[in-house]
C-alpha cells in the first residue's frame, strides 16, 4: 500500500468546521523574516513552498494526485492541484467564508483540529495567509461541488469578495500570486531552485505527479516528475554519479500508531556519507530523533552481524563513522504532532520516532543481511577497511599533535598572520601562488588580514580517505592556520578567522583551485560552509584609464558601461582598456583597492543551502567517473564566464 493510500484513513469531509482560527494576521509585513526566514531569494522561493505544501497535505491525506507549478511571465507564480479544494462555506468561529479565513488569518487551517489532516507538512497553517500578506496581489480559485469560486487580495487585503465565476466537473485549488517587490530583495524566481525542491517532494510522495513549468519569454522549459519507487528512487538519483557497491537499494518501512517511517539506503565505493532526512516532507538538515535512531541501529546491526559470522571480534567493533562510510540514505517519517526545534524546523524532537526507526532498522536490515550475505559482507568489509583507515588517521593526528607540542604549535612558514587575535574581527586570504601572495601581503591591512599562499597542485580529497589528508603538504598549512581541526574533530569554536576568503585568478586554473578547496571544506570542515565563514574574492577583469583617471570593471558588460561613462560627451575620447592577467600581475596598491579593501571590494559568500545539489556537483566535478563530468562541463559551458565555485 502506498504512502498516500495509508493516509486515506482520515475524515474525508473537509468543510468550514475543519478550519480552526488561532490568531489574526499580524505584523507579517512588518517582520516577514519571522515567517519565511528572510526577504532574500531564499524567502522569495519559500512563498512557493508554502502554497505547494498545502497541496501536498492534500496528497498526504489521499485526495490529490497532481500538482502543477508555473512561473509566469513577470515572475508571478501559479500553483494548481486536484485536491478537494479549500472549503468555501462559512467558518463557524468567525462567521466568514473559510476560504477568506485561510488567506487572511494567521494560524488558520485544517491542520489543528485533527479533522482536516492526519499529518501535515505546512508551516503550522501560516502558509496561505503569509504568502497573501507578502504578495502585491493574489487570486485563488477553488473548484468544488461543481462550481468555480474565486477571491482576490492585495497585500493581505480583500479586493474581490468570494464569488462563483463558473461551473466545473473537477475539484482542486489554484493560487496565483505576485510577490511584493516592496518586501523582497529580488522578485526574480530561479527555475532550478524550484525544480530541485519539486523533485524532492515527488521523491518523498510516491506516485504524486508534480510538474514545474517556466513560461517566461526566452526561458521556456518544464519537467514532470512522478516516482512510483519513492525514496528508493531518491537514493538512486543521489548516487547516479557514484559507483554503487550493491545494485539493489535497501528499503525498510513500518508504522506504529499514527506514525510511519521509510528508510532507503545504498552504499557506494566512495568515502563520504550522505544522510538526508525528512519529517512530514520537511527537510531536517540538522537531523533529530529519526537520524539518531537510524545511526544507532545501523552500527548495532553491522556489529551484531560481524560478530555472529566471525568477521569481527568482540573488542574490535566498528564505530558509527566506519559503518556510515560510503552510505547514501534517505529517511522519511510522517507523524501527527511533529515537534521541530527552532523556527526553521531544522531538527526533529519527537523521541518516539527514534524508537520506531531504531526498531525498523534492527529488525528489517538484519533480516535483509541474513537473506543477502554477499551484500552484507561487502558492507561490513567496507566498514572494517574504514576502521583501519580511521586508525591510521588517528596515528597521523597524534603525530601532528606531538610535533606541534614540541615545536610550540608553530604556524605554517608561508602564513603571514595578522595582529588582531579576536577571530570575529580577522580574515584569512588563501591566495593562489607566491607572486599573488607577495602582492597581497604587501597590500593588506596587517591589523586584521592574514595571507596564506598556496602553491602547486592541491590534493583532490574526493578520491582519498582521511588518513591521506593529514600531513599532505598542500592541505596541512590550511588545517594548521585555521586551527579548528578536521573531520569529526572539527570544532568551529576554535576557528582563528571568521572570514576565510579564497582569492584565485578568474580563469580555469583559479576555478579549479577554488573547487579543490571547497571540496576539502565540504568534506572535512563543513561547518565552515554551513555557518557562512567561506567567501570568494572577486578580482576585477579590466583596468580602464583615461588621462589620470583609472577605474576597473568586473565583467564585459561593466567594462563597456564604464568606458562609456569615462568618455562622457566626448565620444572620440580614448580610453585605454587592459585585461588583468592575474592577481600576481597586480601591484600591492591595485590589489588592495580592487580586491581587499573592505570598503570597496566584492566578496561572494559561499553557502550550502542545498547539500544534495552541492554533494552532486562535487562528486561530478571531482569524482572518478569521467562521463558525468564531461556531460556537466558541456551543459554548463555557456555559463562558464559566471561560474563561481
Amino acid at each position: 500500500m502506498s504512502e498516500m493510500e495509508r493516509n486515506t484513513a482520515v475524515n474525508t469531509e473537509y468543510g468550514g468546521a475543519e478550519i480552526q482560527v488561532l490568531e489574526g494576521l499580524e505584523a507579517v509585513r512588518k517582520r516577514p523574516g519571522m515567517y519565511i526566514g528572510s526577504t532574500s531569494a531564499s524567502g522569495l522561493h519559500h512563498l512557493v513552498y508554502e502554497i505547494v505544501d498545502n497541496a501536498i497535505d492534500e496528497a498526504l491525506a489521499g485526495h490529490c494526485t497532481e500538482i502543477h507549478v508555473t512561473i509566469n511571465e513577470g515572475n508571478s507564480i501559479t500553483v494548481r492541484d486536484n485536491g478537494r479544494g479549500i472549503p468555501v462555506d462559512i467558518q463557524p468561529q468567525t462567521g466568514r467564508p473559510a476560504l477568506e479565513v485561510v488567506f487572511t488569518v494567521l494560524h488558520a487551517g485544517g491542520k489543528f483540529g485533527g479533522g482536516g489532516y492526519k499529518v501535515s507538512g505546512g508551516l503550522h497553517g501560516v502558509g496561505a495567509s503569509v504568502v497573501n500578506a507578502l504578495s502585491e496581489w493574489l487570486t485563488v480559485q477553488v473548484r468544488k461541488e461543481g462550481k468555480i469560486h474565486e477571491m482576490s487580495f492585495s497585500r493581505g487585503n480583500i479586493t474581490k469578495e468570494i464569488a462563483v465565476v463558473g461551473d466545473t466537473d473537477t475539484t482542486g485549488t489554484t493560487v496565483t500570486f505576485m510577490p511584493d517587490a516592496e518586501m523582497f530583495d529580488t522578485v526574480e524566481y530561479d527555475y532550478e531552485t524550484l525544480h530541485t525542491r519539486m523533485r524532492e517532494q515527488a521523491f518523498l510522495n510516491a506516485g504524486l505527479r508534480i510538474t514545474i513549468e517556466d513560461k517566461r519569454s526566452g526561458r521556456e522549459q518544464s519537467h514532470t516528475m512522478c516516482y512510483e519507487g519513492g525514496i528508493r528512487e531518491f537514493v538512486t538519483y543521489i548516487n547516479k554519479n557514484k559507483t554503487a557497491l550493491h545494485e539493489e537499494v535497501i528499503f525498510v518501512s513500518g508504522a506504529k500508531g499514527d506514525s510511519t517511517a521509510e528508510i532507503a539506503l545504498q552504499y557506494h565505493d566512495g568515502y563520504n556519507e550522505t544522510i538526508v532526512s525528512f519529517a512530514n516532507d520537511i527537510n531536517t538538515p540538522e537531523g533529530g530523533m529519526h537520524e539518531t535512531g537510524f545511526k544507532a541501529a545501523l552500527t548495532r546491526v553491522l556489529n551484531s552481524y560481524g560478530l555472529k559470522y566471525g568477521m569481527i571480534k568482540e573488542n574490535d567493533k566498528v564505530s558509527g563513522d566506519d559503518c556510515r562510510e560510503g552510505i547514501t540514505a534517505v529517511i522519511s517519517v510522517k507523524l501527527t504532532e511533529a515537534q521541530f526545534e527552532g523556527q526553521t524546523k531544522a531538527k526533529l524532537g519527537n523521541a518516539h520516532i527514534r524508537t520506531l526507526v531504531d526498531n525498523l532498522i534492527s529488525d528489517q536490515l538484519m533480516a535483509y543481511m541474513e537473506e543477502h550475505p554477499q551484500v552484507a559482507r561487502m558492507i561490513l568489509d567496507k566498514a572494517l577497511t574504514a576502521n583501519r583507515a580511521r586508525e591510521a588517521a588517528r596515528r597521523a593526528r597524534e603525530s601532528i599533535r606531538r610535533k606541534s607540542a614540541l615545536g610550540g604549535a608553530a604556524m605554517p612558514d608561508k602564513l603571514r598572520d595578522c595582529n588582531e587575535n579576536n577571530p570575529e574581527l580577522t580574515e584569512l586570504y588563501i591566495v593562489e601562488g607566491d607572486s599573488a601572495g607577495g602582492s597581497a601581503t604587501d597590500g593588506r591591512d596587517s591589523r586584521f588580514q592574514a595571507i596564506l599562499p598556496l602553491w602547486g597542485k592541491m590534493l583532490n580529497v574526493e578520491r582519498v580517505r582521511a588518513d591521506k589528508i593529514y600531513g599532505n603538504d598542500k592541505l596541512q598549512p590550511v588545517i594548521v592556520a585555521l586551527g579548528a581541526g578536521l573531520g569529526e574533530e572539527f570544532d568551529v569554536n576554535k576557528l582563528r578567522y571568521h572570514k576565510v576568503i579564497i582569492m584565485a585568478d578568474a580563469d580555469v586554473d583559479g576555478s579549479h583551485i577554488r573547487t579543490l578547496l571547497l571540496t576539502f571544506f565540504f568534506r572535512y570542515m563543513r561547518p565552515l560552509l554551513e555557518q557562512g565563514y567561506v567567501y570568494a574574492a572577486v578580482p576585477p577583469l579590466y583596468k580602464l584609464t583615461r588621462g589620470k583617471t583609472t577605474r576597473v570593471a568586473f565583467s564585459d558588460e561593466e567594462r563597456d558601461r564604464v568606458s562609456a561613462e569615462m568618455r562622457g560627451d566626448n565620444l572620440n575620447a580614448k580610453v585605454d582598456i587592459s585585461r588583468f592577467k592575474g592577481l600576481g600581475e597586480m601591484d600591492p596598491s591595485e590589489l588592495w583597492e580592487t580586491t581587499m579593501d573592505p570598503t570597496t571590494r566584492t566578496l561572494k559568500q559561499i553557502t550550502l543551502e542545498d547539500a544534495i545539489r552541492a554533494d552532486e556537483t562535487f562528486t561530478v566535478l571531482m569524482g572518478e567517473k569521467v562521463e558525468p563530468r564531461k556531460a556537466f562541463i558541456e551543459e554548463k559551458a555557456k555559463y562558464a564566464v559566471n561560474l563561481d565555485f
